[in-house]
């Protein structure tokens, strides 16, 4: 049966909720940022006039109002973007249970089975006969409005949605007009309509990837598309026959409702810093300061030890790379911190300019692997149990009550609880990459 999926994407939606409580910012450019004392002076959002101005998430403040002398920055208010994206999802759920999130500000969602809840649609609902009957782009179009208008009527924000056959051109579609507008990829039109698009417009190709696919003449997604199975696959392994699908218009995975978790692949945090790091030493503080929050995490989710740490670096220029290695399993956080500082050394050679760092572990045993006599004389356990009570402790007491000796000299280290304050967009590793430390809310 073919699939109505839409994905929703908030626009500029922590600035968006900030012009919503406060009227008086109307018309002016606003970013939404962190505290620069505290390591945090970064755009974590801005508004469409600043925007104009060339103002980027990630970037420190005072780049952005160098841009925009005028911007008007404030203070982040997670709990009232959490009120705002649960409203949203209200609305949604008034139209299909098969919604599933994709951080606070994305969504995708099944209307297939649920059409006759819409208004009635007064032109042609399908195109075609039998096995060749669609829906038609019109009524697709005609139900990714019902919802846009709805979100900007009863909350006073945008948001741009895709509609689509499946997750994957869904998502392509939101991100086609902006702000406030929808886009419809159906069974009859994707071709034209996606094929010239670059690839790595299509989501989860990342930069190592699209290099990798562009070196060999593959930089569009139609080329990928058409590309003969032997080469991709030959290049990227099972993950080719991955591209391949998405890239086709094949992708049959289903929407998930929101109290279903899919299996966790990875675990992992990363941070934009309003100052470029420039010794070993800092990198190596933040690295830990990494490796704390992904740690206890990865001990939260309880799904056993992990076998690969990955590691992704961004200069002041904005260039990144990432790399990963294979490691012995495990949970603890100075092993973590120990491999990823390894492979940053390995890569990365003084004089050095970081603007951003991330930690990610993957490879997840689910508690299945045994240990061996190396790890049993190497007092793992012991040390596991050390980890997990000083999670205890600072989850009764607060982060910086026990911390680490590398960060003893450094207060806003020591102080920075990247567990306990960022929120979490989901994400995939490839070739080693890591996702952005902010995603670009156009």
């Amino acid at each position: 049966m073919e699939r109505i999926v839409i994905h929703s994407d908030l626009n500029n939606f922590y600035a968006s909720v900030e012009k919503k409580l406060r009227p008086e910012l109307a018309g002016l450019p606003v970013a939404v940022g962190g505290n620069k004392e505290e390591r945090k002076g970064i755009v974590l959002a801005k508004s469409e006039e600043a925007k104009r101005f060339g103002v980027k998430t990630g970037e420190a403040l005072w780049q952005a109002k160098r841009k925009c002398p005028g911007l008007v920055v404030v203070p982040p208010r997670f709990e009232e973007y959490m009120k705002y994206s649960r409203l949203a999802r209200g609305i949604y759920a008034e139209y299909t249970d098969l919604i599933e999130p994709y951080g606070i500000d994305e969504c995708w969602l099944d209307v297939t089975r649920s059409t006759r809840i819409f208004p009635e649609f007064r032109g042609e609902m399908y195109v075609g006969e039998g096995d060749e009957r669609h829906f038609s782009p019109e009524y697709l179009a005609f139900i990714g409005d019902i919802l846009r208008e709805r979100v900007k009527a009863e909350l006073a924000v945008t948001v741009s949605v895709g509609v689509s056959f499946n997750k994957v051109f869904a998502k392509l579609g939101s991100d086609m007009k902006k702000p406030d507008g929808t886009t419809v990829i159906s069974v009859l039109d994707y071709k034209p309509k996606i094929y010239p698009l670059p690839v790595d417009d299509l989501l989860f190709v990342g930069r190592a990837t699209a290099e990798k696919l562009k070196k060999r003449g593959i930089g569009t997604i139609g080329a990928l598309a058409n590309a003969p199975d032997g080469l991709i696959k030959g290049i990227f392994g099972k993950t080719g026959e991955t591209l391949l699908k998405y890239a086709r218009g094949l992708d049959d995975d289903p929407v998930r409702p929101m109290n279903e978790s899919g299996e966790l692949k990875s675990i992992g945090n990363s941070v934009t810093y309003p100052h470029d790091l420039t010794s070993l030493e800092e990198v190596k503080k933040q690295i830990y300061v990494l490796a704390e929050s992904v740690a206890a995490r990865l001990r939260e989710a309880d799904v056993g030890r992990a076998d690969t740490v990955h590691l992704w670096v961004r200069y002041g220029s904005l260039e990144s790379f990432g790399v990963q290695k294979k490691v012995r399993p495990t949970v603890l956080c100075g092993e973590i911190a120990s491999h990823a500082y390894a492979l940053f050394c390995e890569k990365v050679r003084p004089p050095f300019s970081v603007r951003a760092l991330g930690v990610t572990v993957s490879g997840f045993d689910n508690n299945v692997t045994q240990l061996t006599f190396d790890e049993v004389d190497g007092n793992y356990k012991k040390r596991e149990r050390a980890e997990r009570a000083v999670d205890a402790i600072r989850k009764k007491y607060g982060y910086s009550k026990l911390q680490r000796g590398i960060m003893a000299d450094d207060i806003i280290a020591a102080h920075t609880d990247i567990k306990g304050t960022h929120l979490i967009k989901p994400a995939r590793f490839e070739d080693g990459e890591a996702p952005p430390p902010f995603k670009d809310d156009d």
